[in-house]
């Protein structure tokens, strides 16, 4: 039997309560993140995609040159 993904709430999603935030869980295999509002959706990445993602997140999509 598959073993629930145990959700983490994303720090950025402040004290909000409810379906106000982002949730991430990791897998055996994969990282998988979540909407708080639509639980069963799920969005499934690995480490170096997620980290590219979110570079591009912290740095407004500019790259160095």
């Amino acid at each position: 039997m598959a073993q629930a993904p145990n959700w983490q709430k994303s720090t950025f999603s402040g004290g909000a309560e409810g379906n106000a935030c982002v949730e991430l869980a990791a897998a055996p295999h994969d990282i998988r993140l979540r909407e708080s509002d639509t639980p069963a959706t799920h969005l499934r990445t690995t480490p170096t995609p997620l980290a590219g993602l979110l570079h591009h997140i912290k740095t407004g999509g500019r790259t160095t040159r």
